[in-house]
């Protein structure tokens, strides 16, 4: 195995079971640092923080503080897009699209200590991205989901399967993942999901992150129990 992609020692503490995007225009209306507080002591193992529309300025107040939240419950802390605004609030890492900055500018910015994620549709995506140094790859969408508009095509339970046999970093599923199906997604070899309605629509946002652990803990022990 190459350098690129042998596990460092920052993925390798983190626990990528249950990523919560906290996307401010779906909680828009709503208290966003609770919704993150309540996911993350519901379980939720990292916390992604993404806005499309929001200024800069607005993005950071909201970033620092809830830099600050999770770093008191020792949550890991993902700035979807912006570098600077990862770097500003001393994230753990940064989550970039296919069209945002590419992976090997964004190290030389963040620099080795910070974990660095890359969207992937694609089989040919994820691969790119962990030959680059990609830390993780968001696979998705897995399938259809109203959390985003224009989404490219929805891969489906086999396509998260092909790319998981073909690449070896950790894979974070995302797009239309729910209760219902979490334990298939983790079942063809997703590391964990991402999630936001799951948790964010919720009237119990603690209790929602709380099921999705559980069903994501039961398939991981059925597999160590099956080996």
């Amino acid at each position: 195995m190459s350098n690129l992609v042998a596990p460092h020692r920052l993925r390798s503490r983190i626990d990528w079971r249950l990523c919560f995007i906290a996307d401010m225009e779906a909680l828009a209306g709503t208290d966003v640092l609770r919704i993150i507080g309540e996911a993350a002591a519901g379980g939720a193992t990292i916390i992604q923080l993404r806005t499309k529309s929001r200024d800069t300025r607005e993005f950071l107040q909201v970033v620092m503080k809830a830099a600050e939240l999770l770093r008191n419950r020792k949550v890991p802390l993902i700035i979807n897009d912006r570098v600077d605004i990862a770097l500003a609030c001393d994230a753990d890492g940064v989550h970039l699209g296919q069209t945002d900055m590419p992976l090997p500018y964004a190290r030389k910015i963040l620099g080795k200590k910070r974990i660095i994620g890359i969207s992937a549709n694609t089989l040919d995506e994820a691969r790119a991205a962990e030959k680059e140094g990609a830390d993780y790859l968001g696979v998705g969408p897995i399938f259809q989901t109203s959390s985003k508009i224009d989404l490219p095509p929805v891969l489906g339970l086999e396509g998260i399967r092909e790319i998981r046999e073909k690449t070896e970093i950790p894979i974070l599923a995302i797009g239309g993942i729910n209760i219902v199906n979490v334990a298939d997604v983790i079942s063809v070899g997703a590391s964990g999901v991402a999630v936001i309605s799951a948790i964010a629509a919720s009237d119990n946002p603690r209790g929602a992150a709380t099921e999705l652990i559980e069903a994501i803990g039961k398939v991981f022990l059925k597999e160590r129990q099956g080996n």
